[in-house]
């Protein structure tokens, strides 16, 4: 009866440690980029998820941001590719294809109080 009780210990923490490894995976910032992205394009910074340095930077830089982001055509997909843990708090990597064809890769993270203070593409 021990060995059947250990054996199913064993079972549940790897299913549980599979779970975790799965959640992780996924990434969990991607619905919040994508509607940033979305949001962006259209000539709106989305204050109710982006931070007060992030919603800054985003409304001095909205006529260049939204004309490019626009000119890349919809979100096709949104691809997780890795997070990472920063003094600042957890940043997590996408890959971001638009209808146009362009893909970015953007990150996003540095959560506080529930909203983003880092948000940006890279080459």
């Amino acid at each position: 009866m021990r060995l059947k009780l250990i054996i199913a210990a064993a079972a549940a923490f790897s299913l549980a440690a599979t779970s975790a490894m799965a959640l992780e995976s996924e990434g969990q910032y991607a619905a919040d980029l994508q509607q940033m992205i979305a949001e962006t394009a259209a000539g709106a910074c989305p204050a109710d998820i982006m931070g007060e340095p992030l919603l800054v930077a985003c409304q001095q830089q909205l006529p260049q941001m939204s004309a490019g982001l626009a000119s890349l055509g919809a979100v096709q997909s949104v691809t997780f590719v890795k997070a990472e843990d920063t003094p600042d708090g957890r940043v997590e990597t996408y890959t971001v294809t638009f209808v146009g064809g362009a893909s970015l890769t953007w990150g996003i993270g540095h959560m506080h109080d529930g909203k983003y203070n880092a948000a940006y593409a890279t080459a």
